[in-house]
This record gives C-alpha cells, structure tokens and sequence, in this order.
C-alpha cells in the first residue's frame, strides 16, 4: 500500500474512532505496518494537515490519537452550538431522545442497554439543546444521574404533556432483534459498551 493511501486510512481509522482515539499499536494491527512507521506517518499526517491549513488536526492523548479542531475556530462551533435552529440531532441523539421520553426517568447505562451501544455525546448534545435534563440520581452502586425531557423538549415537539406521545409502534424484544439479525447476517453483533 503507498503512503499516500495508507495516510487516508488513518485518517479514516482516526475520524471513526472519535472522542475515544486509537493508539498506534491498534493501528498498527489494522493496517500491518510496523508500529514505528505508523507513528512517523501520523506525525507526517500532522505537518501536512498543518501546511494545507486544515480545521482539523492530529493530537495524542492519554497515548491515543485523535482528529480534533482547531483551538483557533472555537468562537465558530460556539456559534453553531448556540444556534439551535441552524444545527439538527443526529440519528442518536433522536434515539436517545425517543428512549428518555418514553421510559423516563433513566440512566445512561439504562439508554445504552436499550440501544446496544454508548450514548454520551447524544447525551450531551441533548443537555446543551435543552431537550434534557438531569432529574435526580438513582439508588444504588454510583447513584448515577436520571435522565428525563424538559419543558422545552414539549414546545420543541408541539406536546401539551408527555402522555401526548404517540404510542410506540411495536415493544420489540432485543433479543429477538438480535437473534434475527444473526441469522440474517451469519454472525453476533456485539455490543460496543460494556
């Protein structure tokens, strides 16, 4: 493979792996190449995102490598942030919207069960859009934080109360959900949280 296309791999394995990052011995096993040439291009990849002045760049924490933006462009995303007309929700963040208004009050680890993988970035975009908000915290190990809608998320869907839902088409078995796409597909699906 030539560095250049080996280059837009990384990238690629960079961009997907989002706020978690990917350290280079993993990418090092996804692409076969050895751990110190992958290092040398991700530090060639940071030059050249700098020379062609890309929004984004390259940085290393806690050992893993991340694609973030530019500190220089906060004033813009800040903009983006607080325009809530101009920016819609992700599939998600929809998602975890639906699960909190249906079965509110719950927590994260509750969402994430229900939709088999983690939800803390639609979390927090649907705590900074208002659509959310903490309601108390749970018994038990950690007391983690309960999850419901606020008052805006009604006059964001035009609803009255929250019994004005409509009922949820059909209360599907994950399991079954599960066992179906196995046999479709011919393999497990795995959960990406733990």
């Amino acid at each position: 493979m030539n560095y250049d296309k080996l280059k837009g791999v990384i990238e690629g394995l960079l961009f997907i792996s989002g706020d978690e990052g990917i350290d280079a011995r993993q990418i090092s096993e996804i692409v076969e190449v050895p751990e110190e040439e992958v290092v040398d291009l991700i530090e060639d990849m940071k030059a050249d995102f700098r020379r062609a002045g890309r929004g984004v760049q390259i940085v290393e924490v806690a050992k893993a490598y991340q694609l973030t933006t530019l500190p220089e462009h906060v004033p813009y995303f800040e903009r983006l942030a607080t325009s809530p007309g101009q920016s819609t929700l992700s599939q998600a963040a929809l998602e975890t919207l639906a699960i909190i208004a249906y079965k509110q009050p719950l927590t994260r680890s509750e969402i994430e069960e229900i939709r088999g993988v983690k939800c803390e970035k639609a979390l927090n975009t649907l705590l900074s859009k208002q659509l959310i908000r903490e309601a108390g915290r749970a018994e038990g190990i950690g007391r983690p934080i309960l999850y419901a809608t606020t008052k805006e998320f009604l006059e964001h869907f035009g609803l009255r109360e929250i019994s004005d839902l409509p009922e949820p088409p059909v209360n599907l078995d994950i399991e079954e959900v599960r066992m179906e796409a196995t046999a479709l597909f011919g393999k497990q699906e795995e959960k990406t949280n733990d």
